[in-house]
């Protein structure tokens, strides 16, 4: 079981967060801190402590926008720790997904929390710890956390979530969840794909949504609809690519207003590609 500190400085945000960790029987203790200072103090007690101390803690429930240090601050003094506790981001922006992931963090949950989704970030954090999750079973009166971790009705690609949820509502669409808010994306509309950490980002024209979902798998899904891989971090609509430059031995492709550099062992495969289109 898992002995948990929460960290935000919104009050009600951080009362709701601890009364559905609390809710979860995975969770030994679950902790406030409400700013950095306070925050830091506990997990300096709880590594000063060891892992089996009284006051010992396994994993931080963060929120990154704070007064005074931000918890992106916060996991970079930890990872100075030779065991730090495992760190899961809380937080109504999607921007910091990418160096969220870099500081080894666990997971990375949008406000507002759903109770399935923080369940996930439990499970994960679990398994990372290498603990047994018990039968979850929700406390009287308590939404139903765990049960919605594991409940096998549960579509894969929503127990993968993390930022967002990720679902096919028709073959030519992609549902894009972010805070609460669905939104589906015709798939024609995604002029390119780029890897961001654990996520990839979908540039379109009206903007951009941070899904996660390795590169690899959009690239096996989307390559019957022209979808080429050009890098290890661009999968590229072939139909929105406007120019092909070859310059002193680098290839780049103009994609909009957009230009990606294309790798060496993608640029033949994609220059006949291309030429085979033109000529088709």
């Amino acid at each position: 079981m898992l002995r948990v500190l929460a960290v935000d400085d919104e009050k009600p945000l951080l009362e709701e967060l601890l009364y559905l960790l609390r809710s979860d029987p995975r969770i030994r203790s679950a902790e406030g801190a409400s700013d950095a200072t306070e925050a830091l103090r506990r997990i300096t007690v709880a590594l000063e402590a060891g892992p089996d101390g009284a006051d010992g803690i396994d994993v931080v429930f963060l929120d990154i926008h704070m007064a005074g240090l931000t918890g992106l601050d916060i996991a970079r003094l930890l990872a100075g720790f030779a065991r730090p506790p495992l760190i899961v981001f809380v937080t109504a922006h999607e921007g910091f997904a990418v160096q969220a992931f870099d500081l080894k963090a666990v997971d990375y949950v949008l406000k507002p929390v759903r109770p399935e989704r923080l369940a996930e970030a439990v499970r994960r954090a679990c398994a990372q710890l290498g603990r047994a999750e018990e039968a979850p079973v929700a406390a009287e009166g308590a939404p139903p956390v765990a049960a919605a971790a594991t409940a096998p009705a549960v579509p894969p690609p929503l127990r993968q979530a993390a930022e967002v949820t990720i679902a096919d509502r028709t073959p030519d669409q992609i549902a894009v969840e972010l805070g609460g808010v669905t939104r589906f994306v015709a798939i024609a509309d995604i002029a390119y794909v780029e890897a961001q950490g654990d996520y990839a980002r979908l540039h379109t024209d009206e903007g951009s949504h941070l899904v996660r979902i390795p590169l690899s798998t959009l690239e096996e899904r989307w390559a019957a609809r022209g979808f080429v891989r050009i890098h290890r971090r661009h999968l590229v609509a072939l139909a929105r690519i406007d120019e092909l430059r070859l310059d002193a031995g680098t290839t780049t492709v103009r994609v909009g207003s957009a230009e990606l550099q294309v790798s060496r062992r993608h640029a033949r495969e994609l220059r006949d590609l291309l030429m085979r289109q033109a000529t088709g």
